[in-house]
């Protein structure tokens, strides 16, 4: 017997608009930059193995407080730093003008890049693109905007490193969007070859780790807590049972992955170190 399915009573996939909108809200909380700044190393790492040249043209997507941004301008490169968070973009401008670097802001959204086709020398994004909900639309508009023998960098935490782990502690009290995959699964080998291998020439992917350096593993849960936008706004979504038994599990992971033993934290965390040659 053939059941058939009544019109409009199919199930209706993410509402997209709606999960950006509240993302753009929980990134604008709290003051990412004041994390993104500790990170700056990993732009500079990015630029680095994508072999930048003076002249060329970067695009940075999701850039925030603008790490590879600032990185890719140093290396007296013409760059774009985009955002759906203008305030992130601000900090980065305080920055740049701080250096007297040349750097062009533009508000945008990743899985809507209002740039033409291959417009740019290099595409880049550090812990950034990574966060959108419509992962292949915005692997398609990087693509898209990069001109064809030109780079795509990408810094992306992978699902197993202590970012990953935290992301899934997370989501064990706060249920991230349905139908929306883990921001983790760009950090894999798997996702980039889905949604990059048939329409570039080579896909170098190298583990890197991170290294968080802060005064104890208390120190970094209230510096994330209060400024991190996804920590902050899980926490405040939780009544005061669930966040000490949330803050109990982080800094259980944390211990973990420490390998200090003088009370600090020294916690690396992987992320995979992407350069796609389109």
């Amino acid at each position: 017997m053939t059941l058939s399915t009544p019109l409009g009573s199919q199930a209706a996939g993410p509402d997209y608009a709606a999960i950006k909108a509240k993302q753009q809200a929980v990134w604008g909380a709290g003051d990412y930059s004041r994390i993104g700044v500790t990170l700056q190393i990993v732009g500079e790492q990015l630029c680095e193995a994508m072999d930048l040249r003076a002249g060329q043209s970067v695009l940075d997507v999701a850039g925030g407080n603008g790490n590879a941004s600032l990185a890719a301008a140093r290396r007296f490169c013409k760059v774009v730093s985009t955002d759906y968070v203008e305030a992130l973009l601000a900090k980065s401008a305080k920055r740049a003008e701080a250096e007297g670097l040349a750097i062009d802001y533009r508000t945008a959204d990743a899985e809507s890049l209002p740039f033409a086709d291959a417009s740019f020398d290099n595409v880049v994004s550090t812990y950034g693109v990574m966060f959108t909900p419509n992962q292949g639309q915005a692997a398609a508009e990087l693509l898209r905007v990069c001109r064809p023998g030109g780079k795509i960098g990408l810094a992306n935490w992978t699902p197993a490193s202590f970012i990953g782990q935290l992301f899934k502690t997370i989501g064990r009290y706060v249920a991230p969007p349905a139908g929306v995959n883990s921001p983790a699964a760009w950090g894999t080998q798997e996702f980039l070859e889905t949604h990059f291998g048939p329409h570039v020439q080579k896909i170098e992917a190298q583990p890197r780790y991170f290294t968080f350096r802060y005064q104890s593993p208390t120190h970094w849960l209230d510096v994330f807590s209060t400024y991190y936008g996804p920590t902050l706004k899980a926490f405040e979504a939780l009544d005061s049972e669930a966040r000490q038994a949330l803050r109990s599990e982080v800094l259980a992971l944390i211990e973990a992955h420490n390998r200090a033993t003088d009370g600090t934290m020294v916690v690396p965390s992987e992320y995979l170190e992407v350069v796609i040659t389109r």
